[in-house]
């Protein structure tokens, strides 16, 4: 998967902004003003780090070289994952997918009903 394939399936969820909150080659996706995925752009090998359930990192990791804990996050709720060394498309959203749910599923009350209403 390319990064604007990324970034285009991201920027479709529901209440998703994207911003450089870091540095200009770090674009950050949230929902409702939380993080859940970041996209380094300088790396040669295009990756993407994703909020993720703990148990289900394990498996993942286990199953796949491209998944490996997030580089720079905490290695138990975030996984790196490599966009162009052999996942599927259609994983990789699902992983984009979980990422948004574990992070709408923190929500505050308040903040669930207004990304409803969007």
């Amino acid at each position: 998967m390319d990064i604007e394939t990324l970034r285009n399936y991201c920027l479709s969820k529901k209440g998703c902004e994207e911003s450089f909150p870091f540095d200009e080659e770090t674009l950050v996706f949230k929902v409702m003003g939380k993080i859940f995925a970041i996209l380094p752009l300088e790396y040669e090998v295009p990756r993407v780090n994703l909020k993720a359930d703990p148990e289900q990192s394990i498996i993942w990791r286990e199953l796949h070289a491209q998944i490996y804990p997030g580089w720079h996050m905490n290695k138990k709720h975030w996984n790196t994952v490599e966009l162009e060394t052999g996942l599927e498309d259609k994983f990789i959203l699902e992983l984009v997918d979980h990422s948004y749910d574990k992070v709408v599923e923190k929500l505050t009350r308040k903040l669930k009903e207004e990304l409803k209403s969007l």
